[in-house]
C-alpha cells in the first residue's frame, strides 16, 4: 500500500487539506471557509477553533471520498498565514481573537519598537524593520490596550503552530514562520534574547523553534478523534505559507523566484546568505530550505483588492455567475480583458489595507486615480489587476538594485490561474513567466515537508526537484507594445504614493 502525506494550509479565507503520494502526485484535496472579522477598518481577526474546526472538516472529508486510506498517511506538513497571534493562557484556552497579519492597528507599538531598540539594531537583530503585521507588534498592542488580557498570557502562537498544539499538544514552529514574528535571530535561526529582552517579552511564552522538515510531534488521541487520522503520524515543524508556496512551486536554489498572486501578493527569491535590504524595504526570512533564506517583498492586498471590488460592487456580475453556473471573477477578468493596457489612463494603487513594501505605511488606502466619464466597469477591474502588478514590480526594482538576477519567474496562487492577470504582470514587468501546472504551492509544499520529514526523501531540495520535475511549466511572454504602454505609466504610479502620503495620514482622523 502506497504511502500518503497531507499537507495542512492555515489560510486567511479557509484550510486547504491535500495528499500527495510518493512520487510527488497531488492525489485528492478539501477546502473549508471560515470568516473574516473586520471590528474597525484597519483591523482584521478570526477565532482560532474556525480554523481547527476548518482543518478537522476537511481532513475528515478527504478520508470520506474514498481515494486514501487513513492507515496510508506518513507524515503531515503544516503551513498557513503568517504573523498572527493566538493569545493562550495557561488552561490553553483563547484569549482573544487572533490578530492577523493584515491587521493595521499597530503603527504606534511599531514606532515604540523602534524607540526601544533603534533602526539599525533592529535590523541586525531581526533582519527585518518593526511592521504593522508582524507579531512583536501584536503583543505590545495587546499589553497597551488590553492589560487585562495581556495579564493571563502565557502562550502566542503562530496560526499553523495553534493546529499543531491541537493535534499534537506539543508548541512548536519553525524557522521560516518565525521570521516573521520580529523576535526571531534571522542570520543565527534562533530566538533573539537581546530583543525579547528590549520588549519585555518572556522567552516562556514562544515555541520551541525547528528547521521545517524536523519532526515536532505526533496527532494524539483527540487530534485523532477529531479527524479521523490514526495516532501517531509525524508532524513537522513546516513553514510560512510562502516559504512552504516556495517549495511547492520548486524554488529552492538563487536566481528562482515565484510571484505568487493570494490574497496577498508576494515576490520570494532564496538566497545562500542572509542578505539584508540595508533600508528594510524587503523582508529577510529564514527558507523552508535548511542552511537557505529569502528575500521577499509583500503587497498587502493583492487578490484581496480584486475580492474587495466582486463583494463591494459587482453585484450584477454575482448574481450572473451564479445563474450561469461560474465562478464571479471569471466574468470580472473577461470584462478587463476587453479593456486595452492602461486602462485608458485609469491607475490603481492597491492599498487598501496600508501596505508593506515599498513604503511600510499601515494607513496608506486605496486609490483610482484618473477616473473619468469614459471608464466603466471593466475599466475598474483592469485597472486593479494592472495595479497590483505595479506594486510587485516595485519589489523586483528593489531585488534588481540588490544586484539579485532572477532567471527562472514562476507565477503561482490563485490570481495566476486568471490568463488575464498573467499576461497583465508578464506585461508590467517585462518578463516571462512560468505557470505551474499545479497551482496549490503552500499546500503542496508542506505536504513535500512531511514527506521528508516521514524519510520518504533525504532532503528539502531534492523533494522539491523530484516532486516538481513531473510539473509542466506554461511560459507566458510580455507582449511588446504593452509593455511600452506599463513603462510609460509604472513613473506614475510610483509619483502617486508619494503625493497622496500626507492625506492618508490626515485622514486617519476622521
Amino acid at each position: 500500500m502506497q504511502s500518503l502525506f497531507l499537507g495542512i494550509d492555515i489560510g486567511t479565507t479557509g484550510v486547504k487539506a491535500l495528499i500527495m503520494d510518493e512520487q510527488g502526485k497531488g492525489v485528492t484535496q478539501a477546502t473549508r471557509e471560515y470568516p473574516l472579522h473586520i471590528p474597525q477598518p484597519g483591523w482584521a481577526e478570526q477565532n482560532p477553533e474556525d480554523w481547527y474546526y476548518a482543518t478537522c472538516e476537511a481532513v475528515a472529508a478527504i478520508l470520506r471520498d474514498g481515494r486514501v486510506a487513513a492507515a496510508q498517511i506518513k507524515g503531515i506538513g503544516l503551513t498557513g498565514q503568517m504573523h498572527g497571534s493566538v493569545f493562550l493562557d495557561r488552561q490553553g484556552g483563547i484569549i482573544r481573537e487572533a490578530i492577523l497579519w493584515c491587521d493595521q492597528r499597530t503603527a504606534e507599538e511599531c514606532r515604540e519598537i523602534t524607540a526601544a531598540v533603534g533602526d539599525k539594531r533592529l535590523i541586525e537583530l531581526v533582519a527585518n524593520p518593526a511592521l504593522a503585521g508582524f507579531t512583536a507588534p501584536k503583543i505590545l498592542w495587546l499589553r497597551n490596550h488590553e492589560p487585562e488580557n495581556y495579564r493571563r498570557v502565557a502562550k502566542v502562537l503562530l496560526p499553523k503552530d495553534y493546529i499543531r498544539w491541537r493535534l499534537t499538544g506539543v508548541f512548536a514552529t519553525d524557522v521560516s514562520d518565525a521570521s516573521g514574528m520580529l523576535l526571531l535571530d534571522v542570520i543565527n535561526r534562533q530566538w533573539s534574547g537581546e530583543m525579547l529582552a528590549a520588549l519585555d517579552i518572556p522567552p516562556a511564552w514562544l515555541a520551541e523553534v525547528f528547521e521545517s522538515p524536523q519532526v515536532t510531534g505526533r496527532v494524539h488521541a483527540r487530534g485523532a478523534a477529531d479527524t479521523g487520522l490514526p495516532q501517531g503520524i509525524p508532524v513537522v515543524a513546516g513553514a510560512g505559507d510562502n516559504a512552504a508556496g516556495a517549495v511547492g512551486s520548486g524554488i529552492i536554489r538563487p536566481g528562482m523566484a515565484t510571484v505568487s498572486l493570494g490574497t496577498s501578493g508576494v515576490v520570494f527569491t532564496p538566497s545562500r546568505t542572509p542578505a539584508v535590504d540595508p533600508a528594510g524595504r524587503l523582508h529577510t526570512f529564514c527558507h523552508a530550505v535548511p542552511g537557505q533564506w529569502h528575500l521577499m517583498g509583500v503587497t498587502l492586498a493583492a487578490g484581496g483588492s480584486l475580492r474587495w471590488y466582486r463583494d463591494a460592487l459587482a453585484g450584477e456580475e454575482r448574481a450572473a455567475a451564479q445563474e450561469l453556473a461560474k465562478d464571479p471573477y471569471e466574468l470580472l477578468n473577461d470584462q478587463a480583458g476587453l479593456i486595452p493596457a492602461g486602462s485608458e489612463g485609469l491607475l490603481f494603487l492597491p492599498y487598501l489595507s496600508g501596505e508593506r513594501t515599498p513604503h511600510a505605511d499601515p494607513l496608506a488606502r486605496g486609490v483610482f486615480l484618473g477616473l473619468s466619464l469614459k471608464h466603466h466597469k471593466g475599466h475598474l477591474v483592469r485597472s486593479i489587476l494592472e495595479g497590483v502588478a505595479f506594486s510587485l514590480r516595485d519589489t523586483l526594482e528593489i531585488m534588481k538594485e540588490l544586484g539579485l538576477a532572477l532567471e527562472d519567474l514562476r507565477i503561482t496562487g490563485g490570481g495566476g490561474r486568471s490568463p488575464v492577470w498573467r499576461q497583465i504582470l508578464a506585461d508590467v514587468l517585462g518578463l516571462p513567466l512560468n505557470l505551474m501546472e499545479n497551482s496549490d504551492g503552500p499546500a503542496y509544499g508542506a505536504a513535500i515537508l512531511g514527506a521528508v520529514g516521514a524519510g520518504c526523501w533525504p532532503s528539502v531540495e531534492e523533494a522539491a526537484a523530484a516532486a516538481c520535475s513531473s510539473q509542466e511549466l506554461r511560459g507566458v511572454l510580455p507582449i511588446a507594445e504593452n509593455v511600452q504602454c506599463y513603462d510609460r505609466l509604472y513613473p506614475l504610479y510610483r509619483e502617486a504614493y508619494p503625493s497622496l502620503k500626507s492625506l492618508f495620514w490626515r485622514l486617519k482622523d476622521i
